[in-house]
């Protein structure tokens, strides 16, 4: 890829980026004030994978955002977009794999998410980092009425905890 990337933390300033990146990821699926209340909320945690700016001024930096949300010892992941000029280069799987870091810092023992019925890609990374079906929301996106599978992942404060499924502890 030769990409010079950097994962961190997403800032308020940062809202207009974000909003530009979820259309082109996900139809405009949150709004600028979504967002902005997300970002300041202490239960709601925003990574972003940029690239330099100087390389890419079309993507204003960012170029993947992921979230999740802090609920008990559960961290819900809400969002997982990466540029589709980016996408099936490891990045999802580079920001998945923070986020469940992130999550484990934090103390969270589990993970939870819904993905579409449809989306193979995407089911696949999340099985491949050890997520599980686990049930199945009928007709949960309005825009389509497509099903979401519910995927959980336990084990996030486990001693032998690894990111992939099968992967030997290091």
């Amino acid at each position: 890829m030769g990409l010079d990337l950097t994962v961190s933390p997403i800032s308020v300033d940062e809202i207009e980026s974000l909003v530009i990146l979820d259309r082109l990821c996900f139809g405009g699926l949150w709004s600028s004030d979504s967002y902005r209340r997300e970002l300041t909320n202490e239960n709601s945690h925003f990574l972003g994978i940029s690239v330099a700016k100087d390389l890419e001024p079309a993507t204003s930096g960012i170029i993947g955002f992921g979230c999740f949300w802090a609920i008990l010892d559960e961290a819900h992941i809400t969002l997982l977009g990466i540029h589709p000029q980016y996408q099936r280069q490891g990045l999802g799987q580079l920001l998945l794999g923070e986020l469940l870091i992130k999550a484990r810092a934090i103390e969270m023992a589990r993970a939870t998410l819904e993905v579409r019925a449809s989306n193979d890609g995407a089911i696949h990374l999340y099985e491949k980092y050890g997520f599980q079906t686990v049930g199945r929301r009928k007709k949960y996106y309005q825009d389509t009425g497509e099903d979401g599978v519910i995927m959980w992942r336990g084990g996030l404060q486990h001693p032998n905890f690894t990111l992939i499924e099968n992967q030997p502890p290091t």
